[in-house]
């Protein structure tokens, strides 16, 4: 059974303490007897950001409520795990977070749900620094509320794991000369670049190992040929040998910081 749509509810208050940094009362900082577990965000898997476009991640996790209180009122509690990378949950709700833009919860029992929602990476605002490439640890806000509304407790505790936040990679590729001689040389050129959140834009990425894979004409698996390093500036380049028809390409395994990337496919008539 459905214990009652919190997206509306939980969308506002997430962009209000994200406004307001989480700033509750010191006095009302408080022990909620609210249990989150089980926090899974993004199917356990990094999430890829690039400059401009907004993520939103999946989070689903499981509540259960102190005596006294009921999945059947949800006006009366609110539990929501965020991201951080401080040295504890409450410093880093503080310091910029990454916060929920809403999530529903279904009723298991009069106090016990299980819930589903979305994070927002927005790049623009929300990253700034290369540093945020990193794991995040995941935290959670939980809240307990008066019959009037206003706030009776609140407290801010790690739910333990964490999850990688990388940098979007990109990468370009480019065959020449079209059409070639059989036997003869062919450049494969390309850049290899990724999401710098400082200057919201893709800058070269260096001293990085990038495979060059070719797929022969009326093939669908492709090779690995060779592995280059990219310069300075993310430039790929290597000479192979033309043999026959095909389809080259570049692709990067990815780093701790940065996601993989694979190129478009780039077709040689050989001759």
């Amino acid at each position: 059974m459905k214990a009652g749509s919190r997206t509306g509810t939980v969308a506002t208050l997430v962009g209000a303490l994200a406004l307001s940094a989480f700033t509750a009362p010191t006095a009302e900082a408080a022990d909620t007897g609210i249990t989150v577990s089980s926090v899974v965000i993004n199917g356990g898997k990094p999430v890829v950001v690039g400059t401009s476009d907004e993520k939103l991640p999946s989070v689903t996790f499981r509540i259960a409520l102190p005596s006294g209180y009921s999945t059947a009122n949800p006006s009366s509690y609110s539990a929501e795990p965020f991201l951080y990378h401080d040295t504890t949950a409450s410093k880093g709700a503080n310091s910029g977070g990454l916060y929920m833009a809403g999530y529903t919860c279904y009723e298991d029992s009069s106090r016990a749900a299980h819930c589903a929602g979305e994070l927002t990476i927005d790049p623009r605002y929300d990253l700034d620094s290369s540093g945020d490439a990193t794991t995040w640890k995941i935290g959670v806000a939980a809240r307990l509320f008066k019959s009037n509304g206003q706030l009776k407790a609140e407290e801010y505790t790690t739910a333990g794991g964490g999850v990688q936040v990388k940098r979007w990679a990109k990468a370009t590729v480019n065959a020449s000369p079209e059409p070639v001689t059989k036997g003869k040389s062919l450049t494969v050129t390309g850049n290899l670049t990724r999401a710098d959140w400082v200057k919201h834009s893709y800058a070269g990425y260096g001293s990085q190992s990038v495979k060059l894979q070719f797929r022969k004409a009326g093939s669908s698996a492709y090779s690995t040929v060779k592995t280059v390093k990219s310069g300075s500036t993310g430039a790929l380049k290597t000479t192979v040998t033309a043999s026959v028809d095909g389809y080259w390409r570049w692709t990067f395994d990815g780093t701790s910081t940065t996601g993989t990337a694979t190129s478009g496919a780039d077709f040689v008539d050989v001759r």
